[in-house]
Formats: structure tokens, C-alpha cells, sequence
């Protein structure tokens, strides 16, 4: 290894190379990657510390996020309820017992006005957590930056947009896969000629581990998504270049501190690889893996809460030594609500001591080298490999989800690890070990029950006082589009300008879509 040159130090006093050489390794910053995709890493650029909120109103969630903001967060993160992650207003009957509940209610432009209210949209770098609807509230947006005079090139953030892995994971998908496939395609289409500094999909891994995947699976089913996505994209018409740089991807960052190193690590070598074999592209940053994390809320526990900060340290740590360019730290209280402002900023603080504390950024890619480290990378990536061909055979992963492949491994590996933890086999400290008398607290945040009833009085207030003939009429033309083969951005966002709800644009579309029940994998 190579120490000349020493441009760090550590905390007493011993200099050290902060861009270590390692004969046998490519260095960060070279293809395939393995060890980052910067040079420098974290020595020129901090990873971004974007902590997921929203909850309640639109209002309680803005003040959150200025909380934030003043308290060092970097970037903005938001989380939808279940009806707006579905397309559905806050008066569906489906509505009922969930508004506001797990993510912020966002029913019309008036909703998104105010959840972004004093923010500005040309600086701030914001994510959207939400892949059905993806397209209507990227829509409305978009439509606020408009009303803002924010340049379209200046915005900057990302729409997740992933809809294959509600299908395989998480649930939560509306229309059939060619559709919803299409819709994706057609934001990353609209998003690569007019905001280009936007990620047009985050790839998630997060809810298929979450849902019980073992960490090669959720690599594995996460890049085969990706070829699905981008071989979508292409035969669209759009060129591997135009959007392969904006695609974004997602990770969860579980328990086994070395294993999710690993895993990230050859994660980037393997996407790598595949793009250079399966698309030859000509600019560098097509072929490179930038990646959120978040850690692990399954891991989280109900029974000794403040456990949860060390766990989610460690995770952090392991997330930050794997070369993430994104993080989000979980707070102690999730496991028992929603968490409230004093867990939000234990969570943040969580990722700053990291930062100016611990010396972890100051070397690039430190566990390069280590026999253990390169080895599980090695396994990870091959055995990860092995599986993208196997879905590649059958057909893709589009294929593979309709057949239930992917749903029936993941419920393999969850019932195995279940076992494992109902035997005693795996200890969870708090829950089969390391056991106390004590009860399961009932602190997390509290919702104000008169918020939902608000939300409903907003939204229909909103419904009277637009122009209801040109609403119906944009919603005409969409469902018109929807008929054709034609781009449908366009016509979505015209619709929400109107003043359409999520609810009534997806209707729009609904009725030429129709709605998808996936086979169970089981």
C-alpha cells in the first residue's frame, strides 16, 4: 500500500495516505468501480444527509422540513401517505383510517404549495419517495417550481419511480406492469430534454430487503430491474446516454456490518460490467452505481427503543465504509410511530458525528484489501451475477414478476430468517436476548385527529373554487393520450396545473389502464 504522499491525520497524530494505493485493486474513481466512483470520495464532497419526513399535513410537514434544513440536513426527503402512494384523494371511501398516517397527505397543487412554502426549489435537492403516482406528484413539482420562476434545469433531486419492486416487494401498484412501465419510461423520456439535473428513477433494493431478501437478492433483483428500465427506455427510442447518467439507485443497509459493505461495494463493479457488456456506452457516468441508503427499518425494535440508536449507528457506519452518496439515518422511535423531533435529530446528529468525528470519510474506500472484505465482494458479485442470468433466461425480471419468481424467493429467504429468529437461532438483542421486564413504550409522534378532517375540508375548498370545465377537459385529453402511444407527461402535468387531483388524474388514466392483482409468489 502506498503512504507517500500522507494527506491525513488521524486524531493523534499519525499521518496516513487519504487515497490509499493497492496494487491488486483499481483505484476509486477507475472503472469497474468497486471502490467508488469519485477519486476522492468523501474527501472533496460529504455524502448528502437526506432524512425521509412527512407526516400529517402539509403544513406540520414543511415546518419538519425547515427544522431540518436549519439543523444541517442537506437535502430534502418525502414521504407520502398510503392513499396518495395509491393515487387516491383524502375523501376516497379507500382513504378512510390512513390520511396523514405514515407520510404526508398531498392532494392537489394547493397541497404542494404549502409543503414547499418558503423553500427554494432552485437549491434545495429534493426526493420523492413514491412510484405509482410517480409521474402526477413529480407533476405538481414541477407546476410549483414553475409558479416559483425556477428554471426547470435548476431543479435537482429525485422521483422514485420504481414500480417493478411494488410488484415484487412492497405492494403498492395501481395499473398493470406494461402501463406502469410505461409511465416510468415516459418521465425519464420528458425529464431527460427538460430537467436535466434530475434522477429520473431510484432503482430500489430497499423494500425487497426490507420485505425479507437476503443481500444478494436484493442485488440482484435491483439490477435486474435496472435492465428492465433502461432496455425499456431504449426501445422507446431514447439512447443509453441521454438517461443512464440520471438513473439513480436505492439500497437498504441491514445488520451484518461487513456483508452490506461488501454488498455495495460490488454492487457498483457489477453494474459496471453489465452496462459496458450490455450497452456500450460511450460516457463514463453511464456505467457508474450512485446509490441512497437508508438504514434498516425492519431491523428496528419496539422492545428496548434506544437500542436502535446503536444499531442504526453501525449501519450508518457501514453504509459510509460501502461509498454511499446519500443517507438516511432512521430514528430510535420508528418502530413505535411516527418519530417525533427530538428521535429526527438524534438520527441526524447520527450522521454528523459520523462525519466530523469518527476520521471514516477521511479515507477513500478504507477496508480495500482487507481478506475478508474482498472476499465476501467476490461472492457477492459472482453470486449476484448468477442470479441476473437465471432472470435473464426466463425472460427478464418483468417476466420473472408476473410468473411470481422473484415474490417466491423473497419469501423463502423471509421464512428462513424467521425460523432462524423464532428458534433463537438468530439473537435480536431486546427480543430473544439480552431480555428485560420492561414494557413496550408508547411514545412516537401523536396525530391530531382534526388534521384529517381539515385535509378533506382543503381538498374539497380546492375542488369549488377551480375552473371545472377546463379541469374535465385536460382529464379528456389525458385519458385520450393514454389511448395512444403518445408521451403523457405532458398532459399530466396541464392536467394538475388545472387544478386536477392526484385522484382524478389517475382515474383519468385508470379508465383506459385498468388496475393489476400480481400473483403472490407463494
Amino acid at each position: 500500500m502506498d503512504t507517500e504522499g500522507a494527506t491525513g491525520r488521524t486524531l493523534g497524530g499519525i499521518d496516513f495516505s487519504s487515497v490509499p494505493f493497492i496494487d491488486e485493486l483499481s483505484n476509486s474513481g477507475t472503472p469497474p468501480y468497486r471502490r467508488g466512483i469519485h477519486e476522492k470520495m468523501y474527501l472533496t464532497r460529504r455524502w448528502t444527509m437526506r432524512q425521509y419526513a412527512g407526516f400529517s399535513t402539509a403544513e406540520a410537514t414543511n415546518k419538519r422540513f425547515k427544522l431540518l434544513l436549519k439543523e444541517g440536513q442537506k437535502g430534502l426527503s418525502v414521504a407520502f401517505d398510503l392513499p396518495t402512494q395509491l393515487g387516491m384523494d383524502s375523501d376516497d371511501d379507500l382513504s378512510f383510517g390512513e390520511v396523514g398516517k405514515v407520510g404526508v397527505a398531498i392532494d392537489s397543487i394547493e397541497d404542494m404549495r404549502i409543503l414547499f412554502d418558503g423553500i427554494d426549489l432552485g437549491h434545495v435537492s429534493t426526493s420523492m419517495t413514491i412510484n405509482a403516482p410517480a409521474s402526477i406528484l413529480f407533476a405538481l413539482y414541477v407546476a410549483v417550481a414553475d409558479e416559483n420562476g425556477v428554471s426547470r434545469e435548476q431543479l435537482r433531486g429525485t422521483i422514485q419511480n420504481d414500480i417493478l419492486k411494488e410488484y415484487i416487494a412492497r405492494g403498492l401498484y395501481v395499473f398493470p406492469p406494461g402501463p406502469s412501465l410505461r409511465l416510468t419510461t415516459d418521465v425519464m423520456k420528458w425529464c431527460a430534454k427538460n430537467t436535466p439535473a434530475w434522477n429520473t428513477i431510484s432503482i430500489s433494493g430497499y423494500h425487497i430487503r426490507e420485505a425479507g431478501s437476503t443481500a444478494v437478492e436484493e442485488g440482484a433483483f435491483t439490477l435486474s430491474n435496472a435492465i428492465e428500465y433502461a432496455d425499456s427506455a431504449i426501445n422507446s427510442g431514447l439512447d443509453f446516454d441521454t438517461f443512464a447518467p440520471r438513473m439513480s439507485f436505492f439500497f437498504g443497509c441491514h445488520n451484518d456490518f461487513f456483508e452490506e459493505i461488501a454488498k455495495f461495494r460490488a454492487a457498483r463493479e457489477l453494474w459496471h460490467n453489465i452496462v459496458t457488456e450490455r450497452y456500450n456506452p460511450s460516457n463514463p457516468k453511464s456505467s457508474q452505481l450512485r446509490f441512497h441508503t437508508q438504514t434498516a427499518g425492519v431491523t428496528l425494535t419496539a422492545q428496548q427503543p434506544m437500542n436502535n440508536v446503536v444499531r442504526v449507528a453501525y449501519q450508518a457506519m457501514a453504509a459510509v465504509l460501502g461509498g454511499t452518496q446519500s443517507l438516511h439515518t432512521n430514528a430510535y422511535d420508528e418502530a413505535l410511530g411516527l418519530p417525533t423531533e427530538e428521535s429526527v435529530k438524534i438520527a441526524l446528529r447520527t450522521q454528523q458525528i459520523l462525519s466530523e468525528e469518527t476520521g471514516a470519510p477521511e479515507v477513500v474506500d478504507p477496508l480495500a484489501g482487507s481478506v475478508h472484505v474482498e472476499y465476501l465482494t467476490d461472492r457477492i458479485r459472482d453470486s449476484a451475477l448468477q442470479c441476473i442470468n437465471e432472470i435473464l433466461e426466463r425472460g427478464g425480471a418483468m417476466s420473472g414478476i408476473e410468473r411470481g419468481d422473484q415474490q417466491r424467493a423473497i419469501h423463502d429467504s423471509a421464512w428462513a430468517q424467521l425460523s432462524e429468529i423464532e428458534s433463537g437461532e438468530r439473537r435480536i438483542v431486546g427480543v430473544n436476548h439480552a431480555t428485560d421486564d420492561s414494557e413496550v413504550s408508547d411514545a412516537g409522534q401523536v396525530l391530531n385527529p382534526e388534521n384529517v378532517k381539515n385535509q378533506v375540508v382543503r381538498l374539497q375548498s380546492h375542488r369549488s373554487k377551480r375552473d371545472e370545465s377546463t379541469v374535465q377537459s385536460q382529464l379528456k385529453i389525458l385519458t385520450n393520450a393514454c389511448e395512444s402511444d403518445g408521451d403523457l407527461f405532458p398532459y399530466i402535468l396541464d392536467a394538475v396545473k388545472s387544478g386536477a387531483t392526484v385522484g382524478e388524474t389517475m382515474d383519468a388514466m385508470k379508465s383506459v389502464f385498468g388496475t393489476w392483482r400480481a400473483p403472490s409468489g407463494i
